[in-house]
């Protein structure tokens, strides 16, 4: 269709038309030099029951930036006097290396100790704790956050997304999805009455104290967006942006180091120069690591895991590339178009860090890197640079 209609065409899901941009310049110029205009966030019908517009992740408007406003300085905040967010990452990493050694070098599957890593980390800045990785309540955690991934890729969810004021009246994935995600309401309910309970005012704990803390400041606000159903659902939010895309680019990266022993043994060979045996790596390292970094990249890239961006809408009538888009049509970046464009990596079918290397091995940057969308939606984890 690309190739015929050019890098912005229409397509139908269902009745309604959509817009797909494709391309790194036709992205960026609409996510980011018109991100005012394309700001709107479309619907995801299999969970629109759930959401119903509210949390972080499924917001619009001044809702969204509000909760996106209160969740960024509440991690920023971490790090000011309490444990931050990257010791977190620390400690379960640790967590990590020590399951790994009791396999002593023997066959093992990677899939959930990779959910089991991400997912406690979440939980630490969530819930303030982590889960041991054989503890039932995290086990069914886990069962519930990657069976409802499964069930919104499937083929079936494809077709509800296309007819879903009829579909919702028959039974079907998005029952189960609807079912599963109340039960992980229900988890975090639980979470957030322990801490009203446990509260200290002048020692917020995690994210959950933080926003009750907030709730408490803004109790005589009618209008304001922090109450119970946004903590809920914002947590949900934090959860299903933060797991999934995560644990999965770090199956990819391993099974591209295994495939690419060259790349493993450079890699190894700058973490031992850099960091050594004797301690943990830390975010100050990056600067001083530019082959594993751009390892990093590259892995973000060739494993493209969202070859379609999360849908947009935007705002207004938006005038773009000789187009007049009305207000609230959908749009949907197409990722998979930028990752692999031509015009940015020499040999975009091949895995090779050298396209975010310069000449003198130095890291430069690729405004193609885009593997989890761009612009003001954007909640899943930045590309590294």
């Amino acid at each position: 269709l690309r190739e015929k209609y050019g890098d912005v065409f229409t397509i139908y899901l269902g009745l309604r038309p959509v817009i797909m941009l494709c391309g790194t310049d036709t992205i960026r110029e609409a996510l980011v030099d018109q991100a005012e205009a394309f700001s709107g966030r479309g619907t995801i019908a299999v969970t629109e029951a759930v959401f119903q517009g509210y949390g972080v992740g499924m917001a619009n408007g001044e809702r969204w930036k509000a909760l996106r406003r209160f969740s960024l300085a509440t991690m920023r905040d971490f790090g000011m006097g309490k444990r931050s967010v990257e010791e977190r990452i620390q400690d379960e990493a640790q967590c990590l290396v020590e399951e790994l050694r009791k396999y002593q070098g023997g066959l093992m599957d990677t899939l959930f100790l990779f959910q089991s890593v991400t997912a406690n980390i979440i939980c630490s800045i969530v819930f303030g704790k982590r889960f041991d990785y054989k503890d039932r309540q995290f086990l069914r955690l886990l069962d519930l956050i990657y069976r409802n991934f499964s069930l919104i890729s499937s083929f079936s969810s494809q077709v509800f997304e296309l007819y879903p004021s009829i579909l919702k009246h028959f039974p079907g994935t998005h029952r189960e999805i609807y079912k599963n995600l109340q039960e992980i309401k229900t988890f975090i309910g639980h979470s957030v009455e322990e801490h009203r309970e446990t509260l200290d005012p002048s020692a917020a704990r995690d994210f959950i104290d933080s926003y009750l803390l907030r709730m408490e400041k803004d109790k005589s606000d009618p209008n304001t967006e922090f109450h119970h159903k946004n903590l809920i659902l914002t947590s949900l939010s934090l959860f299903f942006a933060g797991t999934e895309t995560t644990s999965t680019t770090l199956r990819y990266g391993f099974l591209f180091l295994l495939k690419y022993p060259n790349v493993t043994e450079r890699v190894h060979k700058e973490i031992d120069q850099v960091i050594g045996s004797h301690r943990r790596p830390a975010l100050g390292d990056q600067t001083k690591m530019p082959y594993t970094e751009a390892v990093i990249c590259e892995i973000q890239r060739f494993a493209d895991l969202a070859p379609i961006g999360a849908p947009h809408k935007v705002t207004k009538d938006t005038h773009f590339r000789g187009f007049i888009i009305p207000k609230n049509t959908e749009i949907y970046p197409i990722l998979t178009t930028a990752l692999n464009d031509p015009r940015h990596f020499e040999k975009p079918d091949t895995f090779n860090p050298d396209h975010f290397l310069d000449a003198k091995g130095v890291l430069k940057k690729s405004e193609a890197l885009i593997p989890f969308s761009l612009g003001k939606l954007t909640h899943c984890p930045p590309p590294r640079h």
